[in-house]
């Protein structure tokens, strides 16, 4: 390959780059945004550890500590998903996209850029779920290489899907002002039906459990608690396991399809325009 050819990718990939840095500085002055963000997940866990607290029939194991390691599965979806979703809605609308249209700025790198943001805002939001976990409930964190490694390819693959599904579930949004409430609705649900806000997910229907797995929430949620629950908590899983082949399959799969939809229904200009 010449450096010719090499050339548009790596404008693509430097100018996506400066644009997440800009979306992380225009997020950053919204506080009301930043505080939403980074501790409505946090307080929901300190809600949910504060009212259920019973121990399972696990040395060490507390309602807590499952919940705090599900619940970065809802900071993964809430920050990717709804984030990226709003935030496109309101630069279609107010016209943001629009002028971008005229600029160097291509379609990959605008998604570059909002994926850049929402992978540093989940992170952080990650950083502060852990961080109530550890102490205020108690909840130890791994010691092996081998579970960081899992988080890593986990969290990527997370995202990835949440965001590019974001990206297009965007096209559905008539306008910013409602965008949060209608984006909220199969986050919200997902939780439930994913085994997020309630555990073990065996309680769940079988039908409700076969559901939740064509989508990513419950796999996330499974996966993270693969990571920072032991390995003897696989018992109270629908597959008896942590199956981490399938839950790559699952994710990764999801990144192709929301790629696909993002290729398909992405739009510079809102439906009046």
């Amino acid at each position: 390959m010449t450096t010719t050819s090499l050339a548009p990718a790596v404008s693509t990939l430097t100018i996506g780059v400066r644009r997440g840095g800009i979306e992380l500085l225009q997020f950053m002055r919204d506080k009301t945004s930043l505080i939403f963000t980074f501790f409505f997940p946090a307080m929901l866990l300190l809600l949910f550890g504060a009212i259920f607290t019973d121990s399972y029939d696990l040395p060490g194991l507390s309602a807590a500590q499952v919940f705090t390691s599900s619940m970065i599965a809802y900071g993964v979806i809430s920050t990717s998903f709804i984030t990226m979703g709003v935030g496109i809605a309101t630069d279609r609308e107010d016209g943001t996209l629009k002028r971008l249209r005229g600029t160097p700025v291509t379609a990959t790198a605008y998604f570059l850029g909002k994926l850049i943001l929402v992978a540093a805002l989940t992170a952080g939001e990650v950083v502060v779920l852990l961080a109530v976990g550890v102490l205020v409930f108690d909840m130890p964190l791994p010691s092996e290489a081998g579970r960081w490694v899992t988080f890593a390819w986990l969290f990527v693959l997370s995202v990835t899907s949440c965001g590019l599904l974001g990206i297009a579930a965007s096209a559905l949004v008539r306008n910013s002002r409602t965008a949060g409430a209608v984006l909220n609705v199969p986050v919200v649900a997902l939780q439930f039906l994913s085994g997020v806000f309630i555990h073990p997910i065996t309680q769940l229907p079988d039908w409700m459990i076969t559901f939740a797995s064509v989508f990513p929430v419950k796999w996330m949620a499974q996966g993270f608690r693969s990571v920072f629950l032991p390995d003897a908590a696989t018992t109270f899983e629908a597959g008896g396991a942590w199956e981490h082949g399938r839950i790559a399959l699952v994710l990764g799969a999801w990144c192709v399809v929301g790629l696909v939809l993002c290729l398909t229904t992405f739009r510079w200009t809102s439906r009046r325009d």
